[in-house]
C-alpha cells in the first residue's frame, strides 16, 4: 500500500473515531452523565491527537522538500480531520449548556 494512502487511512479512522466520541459525550451530556462525558471528551481528544499527528507528519515531509501529491483520499482526510475538529469545538459549547441546564 502506498505510503499516503496509508496516512490518509490513519487520519480517516484516528478523527473518525474522534467524532464519535464527541458524538457520544453530547448524548452523555444530555441525559445527565457528565463524568461520562468528559471521559468521552477526553478519549475523542487521543484519538483526534492521533490523527492531527499523522497529518502533521506529511506537513513536515513535505515542508522538508519531499512534496506530498494532493490526492482524493488525502483530501478526504483532510476534510474528515477538519469535520472532527468543528464538532469538538460545537460538543464542547453543547455539553456546557448541558451543564448550565443541570445546575
Amino acid at each position: 500500500m502506498d505510503e499516503l494512502v496509508r496516512i490518509s487511512f490513519q487520519i480517516i479512522a484516528a478523527v473518525g473515531g474522534a467524532r464519535s466520541s464527541y458524538v457520544e459525550a453530547v448524548g452523555a451530556a444530555k441525559e445527565g452523565d457528565f463524568d461520562r462525558a468528559d471521559e468521552l471528551m477526553k478519549r475523542g481528544e487521543e484519538s483526534f491527537l492521533a490523527g492531527h499527528d499523522a497529518h502533521t507528519s506529511l506537513i513536515q515531509r513535505e515542508a522538508g522538500g519531499d512534496p506530498v501529491a494532493m490526492t482524493l483520499m488525502i483530501t478526504h482526510a483532510e476534510d474528515q480531520l477538519m469535520a472532527a475538529e468543528t464538532f469538538k469545538i460545537v460538543a464542547i459549547e453543547l455539553i456546557d449548556v448541558y451543564r448550565r441546564l443541570a445546575q
